[in-house]
């Protein structure tokens, strides 16, 4: 009879020993903290993330402001802005496919660096558009970049990390995208929307500065031969006190193991196809619980319904909650694990999307409805919905709901997606696994965002929520089925667990 994947831990089921057997590299690991050179070089990294973050989110404020801009050139239709929208989804899936590529040919750092030439391109077209094209192009090409990143720098920080600290440093990418979302939204209160494609610039232009002097990953660099290399990497970024000869030992026998690219047929062999499987589905769903459409139609969505605020406030608010919510999931994955905050994050946006589709469906509706969403101004359904003052403390359900679920995803789905993805993978497709993770997430992300407006102008705002509760459920059920808990494991031990033979099915 076949086993379960990953059941709760007990005596007579344990998904990895509890401890690993007492070597050198325990003793050196209370220690690594102390080397902020390892800080240092993850933070270099995910200042990639900050700028996907930031431009993830570009469309948010900005449409509104396209929508009323007096330059015909520039005036956005419904169907234009459903496009810049989600064009920028168009560009980062763009990005993971290169990311198959460029992961392992340039390496981690490399490929890091390389996203900043369609990154700043990107930035310089928007700040400087004089038509729709220069605008399209300018969101595409930093969906480029951003998908590139998003690929290649949790697989970075994951190899560079110890695995005592490789929980909360997997949170640091998620981390920075949720703090440069919530500098766009904080910008936007301030700034005109050309200003706020200048002032992405600068982010890009510090991490090409910081990761010149940053180490590449010694399993990459093992993985070309260059062991020398390798060593001198691991050194600098555990500090030159410390005992690193039981995991240098382990990382290259594990790379020596795996000397060769993955073939097609080795992808049908049970150990390479589940981890990669369970990463595709994971990123799959990730992108099904709504979050980017939410996001990149976060104003417009507040403009929509019946709120107390002004919503580019709202929008600000939910920003910081979400990178309120990343810190908590950051300091708790490497105490709770990674399992229980997936089961908690999914039930708490399951809450949250069905609010928001109750309130939309049986609430008060908006005095002056948005322009983008255009689907307010006649009762859903036959539900004659009551007009309501802007006072009304029942409009602070919209704001409430949206932080709820913005908090569930920042503490569960969110961040631990991107870690679970740069752990399981096996290292031999683990730089063309997480191209191809990345590409169908955003495949997936501009269906949904592409289909967002349509959607609701044809069936009501409530609709998509609805279905992204449905979502929400069946995430549930594919944690506790599937999901593997990694918390205090090194890459090899994790993968070592999908070379037991155990199914992943029932």
């Amino acid at each position: 009879m076949q086993e379960p994947l990953l059941g709760a831990e007990g005596p007579d089921y344990d998904t990895f020993p509890e401890k690993p057997p007492p070597s050198p590299g325990e003793r050196t690991r209370v220690g690594v903290l102390q080397s902020k050179r390892v800080l240092l070089a993850a933070f270099a990294a995910v200042l990639g993330n900050f700028s996907f973050g930031y431009s993830l989110v570009y469309a948010s404020p900005v449409i509104p402001a396209l929508e009323h801009s007096l330059d015909p050139n520039l005036s956005l239709t419904k169907t234009q802005a459903s496009w810049f929208g989600s064009v920028f989804t168009l560009g980062a899936a763009a990005g993971g496919l290169s990311a198959m590529v460029l992961n392992d040919l340039l390496g981690r750092k490399l490929s890091i660096m390389f996203s900043a030439l369609p990154s700043v391109a990107g930035y310089a077209f928007m700040a400087g558009a004089h038509g729709l094209w220069m605008l399209l192009l300018g969101r595409m090409l930093t969906g480029f970049a951003g998908g590139l990143t998003a690929a290649c720098i949790p697989v970075y920080v994951s190899e560079i990390a110890p695995p005592g600290v490789r929980g909360a440093l997997g949170a640091t990418p998620q981390l920075m995208a949720v703090f440069g979302s919530l500098s766009l939204y904080a910008l936007g209160l301030l700034l005109p929307w050309r200003w706020l494609a200048v002032a992405g610039e600068g982010p890009v232009l510090v991490m090409i500065l910081l990761l010149s002097f940053m180490p590449n990953s010694p399993r990459f660099l093992l993985s070309r031969g260059r062991d020398s290399e390798a060593l001198q990497a691991l050194t600098w970024l555990r500090g030159a006190d410390a005992d690193i000869r039981w995991e240098f030992e382990q990382i290259q026998d594990n790379v020596r193991k795996q000397s060769s690219r993955m073939s097609w047929a080795e992808a049908r062999d049970p150990h390479m196809y589940r981890p990669i499987t369970i990463a595709l589905v994971m990123r799959f769903l990730q992108q099904l619980t709504g979050i980017t459409p939410i996001l990149v139609y976060l104003q417009s969505i507040f403009d929509s319904t019946a709120v107390l605020l002004l919503p580019k406030y709202d929008a600000a608010i939910v920003g910081a909650v979400r990178l309120l919510s990343v810190l908590i999931a950051a300091v708790t994955m490497d105490l709770a694990g990674r399992k229980a905050l997936l089961f908690v994050s999914g039930a708490t946006m399951f809450a949250a999307n069905l609010t928001l589709g109750l309130y939309v469906h049986f609430g008060p509706k908006a005095l002056t409805p948005n322009s983008t969403m255009g689907m307010e101004s006649v009762p859903v359904a036959g539900t004659e919905q009551p007009l309501v003052t802007p006072t009304s403390y029942l409009t602070l359900v919209p704001l409430l709901a949206t932080m709820l679920f913005i908090m569930g995803y920042a503490m569960g789905w969110g961040p631990i997606t991107w870690l679970l993805m740069a752990e399981i993978l096996p290292l031999r497709a683990r730089g063309v696994a997480s191209g191809l993770c990345v590409l169908v997430s955003w495949l997936t992300a501009f269906a949904l965002t592409k289909s967002f407006l349509p959607v609701v102008n044809a069936f009501g705002l409530q609709a998509p929520f609805f279905f992204f509760a449905a979502v929400c459920l069946v995430n549930l059920a594919f944690t506790g089925c599937c999901v593997p808990e990694t918390k205090g494991r090194s890459l090899e031990q994790i993968e070592s667990f999908f070379h037991s033979g155990r199914s992943v099915l029932h």
